[in-house]
């Protein structure tokens, strides 16, 4: 069953709950709902779980780039530590110190900037989809509620 079908009974459920008196709230059957939520969820479209999955790819990305920088800071400090002892020697070494270090952190970046291009990509394609799904939801259910007229 499609998840528009399966909205169609779990509303006809819920329309089908006997209203209490001087409120608001139905009585419902919560085991064929909680089972037509079940349903919903086990037919979602696989686009919704690639954009769970590249959420959860970008943040270890994010991490494994920060502990990288991190490495690559600190593999040149040590570098630099090892150096300080001869004066022309430590020159260089603070040059070399500082374009390791600013080497590392533009690599992060790019690293970062590309994981979130790459993210950002696949969510605008999976906003797409759902978009269009929810237009069409709503167009099933307008012409759902024109023909109860």
């Amino acid at each position: 069953m499609n998840i528009l079908a399966l909205l169609d009974v779990l509303e006809d459920e819920l329309e089908r709950g006997m209203n209490l008196p001087f409120t608001s709230k139905a009585l419902t059957d919560k085991e064929k709902c909680l089972e037509v939520i079940k349903d919903i969820r086990l037919n979602l479209p696989d686009e919704i779980k690639q954009a769970e999955w590249i959420k959860k790819e970008r943040q270890r990305i994010l991490v494994e780039a920060q502990r990288e920088a991190e490495a690559i800071t600190k593999d040149a400090e040590q570098k630099i530590r090892a150096l300080v002892d001869e004066n022309e020697i430590t020159q260089r070494a603070y040059k070399q110190s500082r374009e390791i270090i600013e080497n590392a952190q533009n690599s992060a970046k790019e690293i970062r900037l590309g994981a979130n291009e790459y993210a950002d990509s696949l969510l605008e394609e999976v906003e797409d989809y759902l978009s269009k799904q929810l237009n069409i939801l709503q167009e099933n259910r307008s012409e759902l509620n024109s023909k109860r007229r």
